[in-house]
């Protein structure tokens, strides 16, 4: 059995980062994160830039006042939910097992990373693998290695944004510097330890076991493992759902698609970026906006292949919202996506070269928006009998398949008229005798029917049709064809021709 090993996966000023990862235009000025509702909002995050400039957790707006250059931003849940899972998702990448122990305005994971070294190498190149992936998201994290659970939390606190591996057995070692505030002591217990003169772990973990509990109780035993690096705990995985979405609060309503089309680029880089992560590629996407007055506009892009390029996504969605554009502005974006293979069409050596999928998707999008979508896709024969009855269906590449030979022999061939050609007929005890086709005179030699079918009589596209097979001549000329007619509408015509 592997010896226990876990990674602590910790991101400072969560709110804040959840935020800026979707805007990276903001990165580089101070940005601060306002919570609660007017006029008693207050500070929760910010970014390091505001932190230089002096800006502190829990100051209010109107502090705010005197920092000018600061910008000020509503906190959003919907925003740090996509990016928790974001993280999670990442996560689960270097372990299955993954313990959420987040706070407020803290995102803290555990991963048992306990015999993965053949998978991804040893613990501080693993951290740095991590540490690295979590960079590609836009977020900035500490990734610190322990076979102490605690152990890595605590340094993970105390760190800036690096990773770190405490070799096993010197656990007291390395937390002995830290401060004692990385174990969140109660008011009460931080009091104590600062009349006792204790400001370090090393001095906690160095006070007798017996006193202490004498003074604190079970909870300076506890507090002195933690100081120790001996404190025991049991991994609790947290189950997490496989979901590719993501959210964006907008600044300020938008009523353009230009602007729209910006957010909506960004979006989709995380979204193929954690796509990609997974070996996977996006089936489809649905774009859901919500409106001012608190209305929605939901809209779906699906290709004909599942994929990845960032160009082709952002051009299907520009042409979907330019043939249904929405009807107030926005003030949020929601892009959802499902997860299909990045399984590539093999034609034949021999077959004709046909359009790039991305190509031809591009071209349907852009004849979907003039003719509309019910009047583009692929003709898909409906089952009954009513002639030339179809319904259009999306595009999909089918599977190449061999071509059958053909079997038995063939003793003639049917040419369709499309449409059908209306002509004259003379009955004779009911049955066609002649008729008069393209300015020429038949007399009908042979009449094989009538075939009778109908169908829809429960709705108001009623139909019902007379068919006939007729061979017929006039002069030298012969024909033969297939003669229906509709009873309710008394109109005869030829369908097809027989060679």
């Amino acid at each position: 059995m592997n010896p226990a090993l876990y990674a602590c996966l910790y991101v400072r000023e969560f709110p804040a980062q959840a935020i800026l990862r979707l805007r990276p235009d903001l990165r580089a000025e101070p940005v601060a994160i306002l919570e609660g509702e007017a006029p008693r909002q207050f500070i929760c995050s910010r970014n390091t830039r505001a932190h230089a400039l002096g800006v502190a957790a829990g100051m209010t707006r109107a502090e705010m006042e005197v920092f000018p250059a600061v910008t000020l931003l509503p906190r959003s849940c919907a925003e740090e939910s996509s990016a928790r899972a974001a993280l999670l998702q990442c996560a689960g990448r270097f372990s299955p097992r993954i313990e959420d122990r987040s706070e407020d305005t803290i995102f803290c994971s555990i991963l048992d990373v306990a015999g993965t070294e053949k998978l991804f190498g040893p613990p501080a190149t693993l951290a740095k693998d991590l540490l690295a992936a979590v960079c590609d998201l836009g977020i900035y994290a500490g990734v610190v290695i322990s076979a102490n659970l605690h152990a890595a939390i605590c340094l993970a606190r105390s760190l800036p944004i690096r990773s770190a591996v405490i070799p096993t057995g010197e656990e007291a070692r390395v937390l002995a510097p830290l401060p004692l505030s990385v174990l969140q002591l109660t008011p009460e217990q931080q009091e104590t330890f600062a009349r006792w003169g204790i400001s370090s772990l090393g001095a906690l973990a160095a006070l007798p076991e017996k006193e202490l509990i004498v003074r604190l109780g079970q909870d300076g035993r506890r507090l002195r493992q933690f100081a120790r690096g001996e404190a025991p705990h049991l991994l609790v995985p947290t189950p997490s759902a496989f979901t590719l979405e993501e959210q964006m609060q907008l600044d300020s309503p938008v009523e353009l698609l230009d602007s729209l089309l910006f957010v909506l680029g960004v979006l989709l880089d995380h979204l193929i970026a954690r796509a990609t992560a997974h070996i996977l590629a996006l089936a489809s996407v649905t774009v859901h906006l919500t409106l001012e007055g608190g209305a929605t506009h939901t809209r779906t892009v699906r290709p004909a292949l599942p994929g990845n390029d960032r160009r082709l996504w952002l051009k299907l969605l520009h042409l979907e919202l330019q043939a249904h554009p929405p009807h107030a502005a926005i003030v949020s974006v929601t892009l959802t996506a499902d997860p299909g293979s990045t399984s590539k069409v093999q034609m034949g050596l021999f077959s004709p070269q046909l359009p790039e999928p991305d190509h031809l998707d591009i071209t349907l999008a852009r004849i979907r928006s003039i003719v509309g979508k019910q009047n583009a896709g692929s003709a898909v024969l409906e089952d009954t009998h009513r002639s030339d009855a179809f319904r259009m269906a999306a595009f999909a590449v089918p599977p190449a398949q061999p071509a059958a030979a053909p079997k038995g022999r063939t003793s003639g061939a049917i040419r369709r008229l499309r449409p059908a050609e209306p002509v004259t007929v003379l009955l004779r005890q009911r049955t066609p005798a002649s008729f008069f086709f393209r300015n020429q005179r038949y007399k009908v030699e042979r009449a094989y029917g009538p075939w009778f079918s109908s169908g829809d009589w429960w709705g108001a596209n009623c139909w019902s049709v007379e068919k006939w097979d007729l061979t017929a001549h006039s002069g030298d000329s012969f024909l033969c064809c297939c003669l229906a007619c509709h009873p309710m509408k008394q109109d005869w015509r030829i369908e097809a021709l027989y060679d």
